[in-house]
């Protein structure tokens, strides 16, 4: 099975991933996993003033400060089966193409555990991900 993992750095994408590595056997062991961390995306106003190099720069930096400690934790916990998926944009759209191209059977996200009013007044990663898949998602809490 393919399981797709959403990073942001957070200490909810830390528990998302501790709470798979307490459960190697269901999760991890014989399954391949796929790490998706989506930068914000540069706005085109902004762009359009920096040079191709330093936007790339910036993902690449970006990317590292949240990938780079997702890959020790994974090497020190001896797993192997993984790719990452480097991306930029909105975070729930982005999340939803990576799983569509990886061909994800389960999408694991870390969540904020905000209540409905929070949901209903900030907007959700989770909950704009749940709505739009058929995919089978997993929230860790």
């Amino acid at each position: 099975m393919k399981i797709l993992i959403a990073v942001d750095g957070s200490a909810y994408t830390q528990k998302a991933l501790n709470y798979l590595l307490a459960n190697r056997s269901m999760f991890v062991e014989g399954h391949e996993l796929v790490i998706v961390h989506v930068c914000t995306g540069i706005s085109g106003h902004v762009a359009r003033h920096l040079s191709k190099e330093v936007i790339t720069d910036y993902y690449a930096e970006e990317n590292a400060k949240v990938l780079d400690p997702v890959a020790a934790l994974l090497t020190e916990n001896g797993v192997s089966n993984y790719t990452i998926d480097k991306r930029h944009g909105h975070a729930a759209e982005e999340i939803l193409k990576s799983a569509a191209a990886a061909h994800a059977q389960l999408i694991v996200l870390g969540t904020h555990g905000h209540g409905l009013l929070g949901r209903a007044l900030m907007g959700s990663v989770a909950t704009k991900v749940i709505s739009e898949t058929d995919t089978s998602v997993l929230l860790v809490q």
